[in-house]
């Protein structure tokens, strides 16, 4: 049994490889507006699948986090103009308390390897 880690540290590593399957870390982004964090929190995301050899089209579930449950229409309108046709992922979204005040959106994604 073969595990990849890339961009490890004590704590995590931002990509885990295990057979035939990516695990990504959380995923925030910059903006002062949901929407803003969403894209800049997905393009993270499709940088980290690309390096592990994946994309968009083979994410297998995606779990968001939203500090505000009332910017959920916001956040969808990003993520349906990201997300392939077709290839929508098992998907759950739920309100959290995320690390820092300023984040409004979490994205937590794992995926097949192309």
């Amino acid at each position: 049994m073969t595990i990849e880690r890339l961009h490890t540290n004590q704590r995590m590593s931002k990509i885990v490889k295990h057979n035939g399957t990516v695990y990504l870390c959380g995923q925030v982004g910059e903006g002062d507006t949901v929407a803003e964090q969403t894209e800049s929190c997905l393009a993270r995301v499709d940088a980290l699948l690309a390096e592990a050899g994946s994309s968009r089209e083979h994410i297998l579930q995606a779990i968001v986090w939203l500090s505000d449950m009332a910017d959920f229409a916001e956040m969808n309108a990003v993520w349906d103009a990201w997300s392939p046709e077709g290839h929508a992922p098992a998907r759950a979204c739920g309100e959290a308390k995320l690390a820092r005040e300023a984040l409004k959106v979490e994205v937590i994604v794992t995926a097949a390897l192309a």
